[in-house]
């Protein structure tokens, strides 16, 4: 394991499902997931490139592993800007073995000079490489072993059209319901030998957004603070108590969540704004409102995104008891 690597990430990984009956929520992915691995065992060959998208922290780094335990075979994680050059890939993939998963992480960020060698390499298993420079300059092509390139993307629209046909499997994540979250806090909560009521996973559930790994984050500062201040027990009150410090509400919105649907109301009336306006408001970047902060929002029914921009709905009013108007303009409760 990376010496580097932040203790809150060693945790992580050591809570990670290894298996597919591990796994909890994700059911149809989980399904088509099963079918997929076992018809490959049977016949003895390389799974089928699979490409994983959705929100942040709903797996799909984990489900890379599992895949790989699940087919018995040696996983490399790598991710897209990490991939600088052309020779880069073609180190990788010379040292993968017959039937190893390549997992991409932020695939859709892939230059496109490594995409054009990652083309014939996940189709032919082939690499096109070019041997000296000007008139005298020849292509080799060298075989590859069958490996499986497991690709995960926050932005599936990002990933190039050529990219995206080339994995056989395309499987969505989506958030996961409140069930699933009690049972992935259950299981942690367990792991990290951390005593827990019943009310208080259901409150750490709640608040993580349909998300494993801000579930996982929250068990943590909740367990600090229960270490602290209580007798290191969590139960409902000490979760609500820990969770209200970190100005975590009831429906898993945080400080950022709420500044961007106050900014959208009460410094834009209500919308609709642009992207750009709403992060050069609250100093965050695009990316972070676009990939974090958005789709959990959008979920909840928060806010509606058109062509004119962003805007703020009625029952985001209501949550921050704010009154709602037609003509945008709002006061408090």
């Amino acid at each position: 394991m990376d010496p580097e690597s932040k203790p809150d990430d060693r945790v992580d990984n050591a809570l990670r499902p290894q298996k597919l009956s591990d796994l909890i929520g994700q059911n149809q992915v989980k399904e088509n997931l099963g079918i997929l691995i076992a018809a490959a065992r049977q016949r003895g060959e390389a799974l089928d490139h699979v490409l994983f998208y959705g929100p942040p922290g709903l797996g799909k780094t984990t489900l890379a592993h599992v895949v790989a335990n699940e087919m018995g075979v040696n996983v490399k994680v790598t991710a897209g800007p990490a991939i600088e050059r052309a020779g880069d890939l073609a180190a990788i993939l010379t040292n993968l073995r017959a039937g190893d998963v390549l997992f991409i992480d932020e695939v859709h960020r892939l230059g496109r000079a490594v995409e054009e060698v990652l083309y014939p390499a996940m189709e032919d298993f082939a690499l096109d490489i070019v041997i000296g420079k000007g008139p005298s300059a020849r292509s080799i092509r060298l075989k590859l072993p069958h490996f499986t390139v497991v690709g995960a993307t926050t932005r599936l629209a990002l990933v190039t059209a050529p990219l995206r046909a080339r994995f056989g499997a395309v499987y969505r994540l989506d958030y996961y319901d409140l069930e699933a979250m009690k049972a992935i806090v259950q299981r942690a909560a367990g792991m990290l030998k951390v005593e827990v009521e019943p009310g208080g996973v259901e409150e750490i559930g709640r608040r993580a957004r349909g998300t494993p790994r801000v579930a996982l984050r929250l068990l943590r500062r909740v367990r600090d603070y229960a270490q602290v201040r209580a007798d290191g027990k969590i139960t409902s009150r000490v979760a609500k108590e820990a969770l209200d410090l970190l100005q975590v509400d009831p429906l898993g919105l945080d400080d950022i969540d709420r500044r961007v649907l106050k900014t959208i109301i009460q410094k834009y009336g209500g919308g609709p704004v642009g992207l750009n306006t709403i992060a050069a408001s609250i100093s965050e970047e695009q990316d972070t409102i676009m990939d974090v902060v958005e789709p959990y929002l959008l979920q909840l029914g928060f806010l509606d995104r058109t062509a004119q921009g962003r805007i703020a709905t009625k029952s985001a009013y209501e949550h921050l008891k704010l009154e709602y108007h037609e003509n945008g303009q709002q006061r408090l409760l």
